[in-house]
């Protein structure tokens, strides 16, 4: 499983460098590397390129590793648990244009669907069997059951989506070409998000009532009020 990893890991790597220097939303590094300095809020985003960089006298052969990727985060009450890495989490990313994510489902499990409105992402099925696909702007899916040692690329800025349909817990390391990708979740944006009930009233044909259900489970604060 570990050797297995670390290929993975190299194999994302190239392909998230090969995706970058040719579409990169990031700017690109003046420099071979920047491990910032500790970021003090608010005069800093924890995603920004131009924080002050570490002397290099200052810098050992850790700052350039991570070891967060070896376990499953903690999984959600639908089965999920995710473990993103990014300059916040691991500062040798930083102004590298990059990001990762580990994804563990349960069986029958979901990502729901999402975009990354900054970033192409790649995924690459470590254990289990995964029910993969994205939605192009015509609204054709390309969706297939991916197995294990399987890639999948998902374009940037279009919607995507997984579901464990395997018997046992399954990984996915995703690779990103952006240090910050950002993520808006579909159904948290379009029902948890504060838009006029009237409104997603007329758009999707449902009663009052039940917009009034689909806004309490996906909007945090009503959520919590409840």
């Amino acid at each position: 499983m570990e050797a297995n990893t670390m290929f993975l890991i190299k194999a994302l790597l190239l392909v998230c460098f090969k995706v970058g220097f040719t579409a990169a939303s990031d700017p690109d590094p003046i420099q071979d590397f920047c491990i910032p300095k500790q970021i003090i809020f608010p005069h800093h985003h924890p995603f920004s390129t131009n924080l002050p960089c570490k002397n290099s006298s200052e810098l050992t052969t850790e700052d350039f590793v991570f070891s967060g990727l070896k376990t499953a985060g903690n999984f959600t009450e639908t089965g999920l648990a995710t473990v993103p890495v990014n300059p916040t989490t691991f500062p040798g990313l930083n102004t590298l244009g990059l990001s990762f994510v580990r994804a563990d489902l349960k069986p029958g499990a979901i990502n729901p669907p999402h975009y990354h409105p900054r970033a192409t992402e790649v995924a690459h099925v470590v254990k289990g069997r995964v029910y993969s696909g994205f939605v192009d702007s015509n609204n054709k899916v390309y969706a297939k059951v991916m197995e294990e040692g399987e890639m999948m690329v998902y374009p940037k800025g279009l919607v995507h989506f997984q579901m464990n349909v395997g018997d046992v817990t399954a990984t996915i390391l995703g690779g990103l070409n952006s240090q910050s990708p950002g993520i808006q979740k579909i159904p948290s944006v379009v029902f948890g998000s504060g838009i006029n009930e009237e409104l997603l009233v007329k758009a999707f044909g449902l009663s009052l009532e039940q917009i009034g259900t689909l806004k309490k489970r996906f909007n945090p604060v009503m959520s919590n009020e409840h």
